[in-house]
């Protein structure tokens, strides 16, 4: 499995800012990062909303998207430098095809990220500004600290002045 799945994975750096997936395509690439910093995030009225951030040793992808194979609403940008090892749809599904533990990973990956997305939920809803900072950073503890102030504040639907003030609070 281990010769399949390296045969099959491609490797590349994003620069700084660079848009790695665009909401108006098709996801077609999943991406494993070795070294780096990448946001997802949906655009609402024209502005960037983000959505949740990935680093190192984690997968990234627009799920729905990468899934469905078809448009969705997620864009993906290196928040710095950024190396990855991409991995195409269609390699993926001949990998769960063909290797059950692939898919195994798949699953434990999908319901870890899933429990992460209902904690977000019951936070967004059910806490104050400075508790959703510090649940952020708790949940983000390596990276918080890598993270443009401005996209921490979209992340937890608050302004920078707002998140400015709690900060100095802490």
């Amino acid at each position: 499995m281990q010769r399949e799945l390296a045969d099959r994975l491609t490797l590349c750096t994003f620069k700084k800012g660079a848009l790695i997936h665009d909401a108006e395509k098709v996801c077609t690439r999943s991406y494993f990062i070795h070294q780096g910093l990448v946001r997802v995030y949906f655009l609402k009225e024209g502005k960037e909303i983000s959505e949740y951030f990935c680093a190192e040793q984690e997968w990234v992808n627009s799920p729905r998207s990468f899934m469905q194979q078809r448009p969705d609403i997620y864009y993906l940008d290196a928040i710095e430098e950024t190396q990855v090892a991409g991995l195409d749809v269609q390699d993926l599904l001949f990998l769960f095809g063909n290797f059950p533990e692939m898919e195994r990973y798949a699953r434990l990956s999908m319901g870890t990220a899933y429990g992460h997305f209902m904690e977000r939920i019951t936070s967004m809803r059910f806490t104050t500004a400075r508790e959703k900072y510090l649940h952020f950073c708790e949940t983000y503890s390596d990276i918080h600290h890598r993270i443009p102030l401005g996209m921490i504040s979209s992340y937890l639907g608050i302004t920078q002045e707002t998140l400015s003030r709690i900060r100095a609070q802490k």
